[in-house]
This record gives C-alpha cells, structure tokens and sequence, in this order.
C-alpha cells in the first residue's frame, strides 16, 4: 500500500463554466469557456496547441452568483503551465495567473 496522494494544489478549484476570450502572444484570439477556476489560475479547452510556457491573457467575467453584486469582468495575464490533448481539436490547456485587473463598465 502506497502512501495516500497528497493535493498539490494550493488553492481551492471550482468546476466553473464561464464564457472566456483569450489572447495569445502571437495576436490570435479565441472564444473558450472555463471547465475551473481558482484564485490562482485556470483551466479551459480551445481547438489548437499552444506552446507550454507560452504569455497569455484572458477576460472573463464572474457572474452575480459569485461576486454576489453585479457581473463584473477581470482582465488577467498569465503563463500557460500544462497542455493536454483530448482529442482532435479538443486541447486542455491550464494557465497560472500572475496579474489581474477588474474592468469597469464605464
């Protein structure tokens, strides 16, 4: 018997499907939605591989049920971490996030 598996994950994750837009650094936009999030990164499935280590950015917006006020909509930068491929045209891709901005409607 193996010792338990420990979490690596420092941050609580929460299996959350919100509509994304993601930029990569060679300018390419994509439409995506989140399979989970956390304070700390996020997880999402787009069409195409993209390189581990890559620059991203990303603007999502949280609904009223999380911020328990109004939608609001954060800009995020970040680094992609992991790449899966699931198959054809179905790529897992986790990125951390290392900065962030709250978007006002204004």
């Amino acid at each position: 018997m193996g010792e338990p598996q420990q979490e690596q994950r420092a941050t609580r994750r929460f299996a959350l499907r919100l509509p994304l837009t993601v930029k990569f650094a060679h300018g390419e936009e994509k439409e995506a939605q989140t399979r989970d999030v956390s304070a700390r990164g996020i997880s999402f499935f787009i069409d195409n591989v993209v390189a581990e280590g890559s620059p991203i950015e990303f603007t999502l917006t949280l609904p009223p049920e999380i911020t328990l006020t109004e939608s609001i909509r954060v800009h995020c930068k970040g680094r992609v971490v992991r790449v899966e491929q699931h198959a054809p045209g179905r790529v897992g891709i986790a990125a951390i996030i290392e900065r962030y901005e709250f978007l006002s409607d204004t």
